[in-house]
């Protein structure tokens, strides 16, 4: 044998076994990396998911499904489309605006103060008067029901320990925990609709019997109740309902109720806050495939149950006479609303029931710590820094904890106020104020980003406008209260008329009229300032020039931080109120209050609220060094990119076509 080729077939043998050694570990490397991606992205799903899905949905689904029919369950699944549309137009813009909150966007897109303090009023509010009022009213109802001690007391420790967490971990512990309390949620919602299921005797049998679920007793004296009001509809198991005398018409739930999806879906703080702390955008797509999934769920986990809970025991939940519903749930207007727990104490064995108990308590806890966080951001970020532009970073740090312990204060004194309302009509009303409230802040943010034509008075004019128009149907709606069955409307037909979903969509398209119409009449924004803002330039590679117009408002006058005011004093107190704040691990600010920079402040907010999850700028400063220090590094990154955009892209869209078509089929089966 020629030594040549011995020797070129040595080397040859060498060189190929010693890539086949390095491409095998990198192979395994690198599979674990993406399974890592993999398993973030599903994490962030199911925090999503559970920050959505609180104890008003267990109540109010159960509770409206008991009392109409399926259609409230599209409601959910209305949600699911708008998933696909943050995923993959909203957090890419987002994201590229570098934002931590969506006023802040705003502020970025019109260089407006007044639309961003705008925005950050009208969220909150939102949140204290919508989420947490049916949040802690169904909650409340539920916890009286089932745990048979003083509602306050009980509310209290909830609320105690969900503050304690909210506070002291930020999004990250409250993501975690948010995680596990959605397994638990899912799996306990679960068994409870296997017992249901097997007490009824499966879908069949609740397609049969539904229609004969009707109350043994339906007068009273002289007075008898009319048909109507304790028949179950003849289109309950129909989403798509007649447009004239449906509860949910069609037309209403796909213009109306999207429009309110697509504010919730897109344009909500609580919703976009996860997904701005994602690491890739591969995670931002996995998360909403992963919620999309789960959102298909409460349809067979709340609605389905409420309805076989009215099947079951109709004396309780489908009860017509005053006098028996007064007896039942203390209120004369109806007791649909306790279909699921009834179902819980009816069906499920005693150690079941306080699993139930947890359910409810991980929904309820969920969705507050996440109101309460996302609450905190805006208020800091947005309303503290114009307050106090020259706050220091522990001062900000600060100030968000105690928002949040002023919105445990609030809750606390909202809870008797909520009691008071009627359940059966909480969760209507909710729907009427998503609906008066959501729709012009929904078509400031379509058209942002879409058209970048629209001005800074467009967008302030039309929400504006949008709003007052929203605000005075919704003041009307509680002021004449929402019609009983079998009792006559006493709100003027030109105010109330309309169907609250009609109504939204309505005032959707007035907003956009007068944005565009504003826009039109007033010179545009230089493309210098939209780069990478608007969907058109969203791939520029120009560089944005900030846009910073003059002011009107003034911001209040501020004081000068005195030494050991906010933190520099080494007393054990202050350093057990250090560590219960989170504040021991921050890196003392190099910044005094005469440099301290609004990006500094966000730098700040995200290093918070993340604690142990690197930023999106984090994760390339730590890619680029270790590109510069290793070229096996630099290898294994070119094939981390390879596999992300091949394989794991086109996973990712053959999960979101079965999505797509999971609820196109669903649609048509339940139409």
């Amino acid at each position: 044998m020629d030594p040549a080729e011995t020797h070129r077939g040595f080397t040859w043998n060498q060189s190929t076994l010693g890539l086949s050694i390095r491409s095998t570990a990198d192979t395994l490397v690198m599979t674990f990396y993406l399974l890592l991606v993999l398993c973030v992205g599903m994490w962030m799903g199911i925090s999503i998911y559970s920050s959505n899905i609180g104890s008003g949905h267990y109540m109010a689904l159960a509770g409206t499904g008991a009392a109409s029919g399926i259609a409230v369950g599209a409601l959910e699944w209305n949600t699911i489309f708008m998933l696909f549309v943050l995923g993959w137009i909203f957090v890419p813009i987002y994201s590229k605006a570098e934002v931590v909150t969506l006023p802040e966007y705003l502020k970025k897109r019109f260089g407006s103060l007044r639309i961003q303090l705008f925005f950050t009023f009208a969220f909150l509010i939102v949140y204290i008067f919508s989420r947490i009022s049916m949040e802690i009213g169904f909650g409340a109802m539920f916890l009286k029901m089932i745990w048979d001690t003083d509602i306050y007391q009980t509310m209290l420790t909830v609320l105690t320990i969900t503050g304690v967490y909210t506070v002291t971990g930020g999004l990250a512990t409250v993501a975690y925990v948010e995680t596990f309390q959605a397994g638990v949620m899912v799996l306990g919602s679960a068994l409870l609709m296997g017992y249901a299921f097997y007490e009824v005797g499966g879908y069949q049998e609740l397609v049969n019997k539904y229609s004969e679920a009707i109350p043994s007793k339906i007068q009273q004296g002289n007075w008898t109740a009319k048909p109507e009001c304790y028949t179950p509809r003849q289109d309950a198991f129909h989403i798509f309902r007649s447009c004239v005398s449906g509860d949910i018409p069609w037309p209403g739930l796909i213009l109306g109720a999207t429009t309110v999806s697509l504010f919730y879906g897109c344009a909500d703080q609580v919703s976009v806050q996860r997904f701005l702390a994602g690491k890739s955008r591969l995670h931002m797509e996995a998360g909403c495939l992963l919620c999309g999934y789960l959102k298909l769920l409460p349809m067979f986990l709340m609605v389905m149950p409420g309805m076989i809970s009215r099947i079951l025991f109709p004396d309780q939940v489908a009860c017509v006479v005053p006098s028996e519903c007064e007896k039942f749930c203390g209120q004369g207007t109806g007791c649909s609303a306790l279909a699921y727990p009834v179902l819980v104490l009816g069906v499920m064995p005693p150690g079941l029931q306080g699993f139930m108990l947890s359910t409810v308590c991980a929904s309820l806890m969920s969705s507050l710590t996440c109101i309460f966080n996302s609450s905190s951001a805006l208020f800091t970020l947005n309303i503290y820094t114009w307050i106090r532009p020259t706050a220091t970073e522990k001062e900000l740090i600060i100030a968000a904890r105690f928002f949040v312990i002023i919105l445990l204060a609030v809750t606390i004194v909202w809870i008797p106020i909520i009691e008071m309302a009627p359940s059966e009509t909480l969760f209507e009303y909710m729907q009427v104020l998503k609906s008066c409230l959501t729709p012009s802040v929904t078509a400031v943010f379509l058209l942002a980003v879409f058209c970048k034509r629209v001005n800074e008075q467009g967008a302030f004019w039309g929400l504006i406008l949008g709003t007052a128009i929203g605000v005075f149907r919704l003041l009307a709606e509680f002021f004449y209260r929402p019609v009983t069955c079998g009792g006559d409307r006493q709100c003027p037909m030109f105010i109330c008329s309309l169907h609250y979903l009609y109504f939204g969509f309505c005032l959707f398209l007035v907003t956009i009229l007068i944005i565009l119409v504003v826009s039109l009449a007033t010179e545009p924004i230089p493309d210098d300032h939209l780069h990478g803002l608007c969907w058109s330039l969203r791939n520029s590679r120009q560089r944005r020039v900030a846009l910073e117009k003059e002011m009107r408002w003034k911001t209040f006058p501020s004081f000068s931080s005195q030494p050991g005011m906010f933190g520099e004093a080494h007393t054990c107190l202050w350093k057990f109120w250090d560590l219960f704040c989170g504040l021991d691990s921050q890196p003392k600010s190099k910044t005094g209050p005469e440099n301290t920079t609004k990006e500094v402040l966000e730098e700040t907010w995200k290093q918070m609220v993340s604690r142990d999850t690197p930023t999106a700028l984090e994760i390339l400063a730590r890619r680029k060094a270790a590109r510069k220090s290793e070229d096996h590094t630099d290898r294994m990154k070119d094939w981390s990119d390879e596999l992300e955009s091949h394989f794991w892209k086109r996973l990712m869209q053959a999960s979101a076509i079965f999505l797509f078509l999971l609820l196109i089929t669903a649609h048509v089966y339940f139409a």
